[in-house]
C-alpha cells in the first residue's frame, strides 16, 4: 500500500500526518499519525513492526495489522 495520490505526508509539531491536498478530501473527524518514512507498506510489514515496537505475537499482530489497512483503505488513505 501507498499513500493515496491527493494526500501528502508532513511533518508537524514532531509527528508525521497526511494531510489532503484539497479541502474536498479533508474529513476532520479523523487524524492519521504516521512515521516519517512514508514507505509502502502490507499488513505484513505492518504487523513485523507491531511485534517489534509492543511485542505482542504475530497472530494479533498480523489480525490488528489487517483491520488497520482495512479502515485506511476504506477511508480513502492509502491504495493498493
Amino acid at each position: 500500500m501507498k499513500i493515496k495520490e491527493g494526500f501528502m505526508l508532513r511533518e508537524m509539531c514532531g509527528d508525521y500526518i497526511v494531510l489532503a491536498e484539497s479541502l474536498e478530501l479533508i474529513d476532520f473527524n479523523k487524524l492519521i499519525h504516521l512515521n516519517e518514512e512514508g514507505r509502502e507498506f502490507d499488513a505484513d510489514v505492518l504487523a513485523g513492526l507491531l511485534v517489534d515496537k509492543y511485542g505482542i505475537g504475530q497472530e494479533q499482530a498480523f489480525s490488528d495489522a489487517t483491520s488497520l489497512c482495512k479502515t485506511w483503505l476504506d477511508a480513502g488513505l492509502v491504495e493498493v
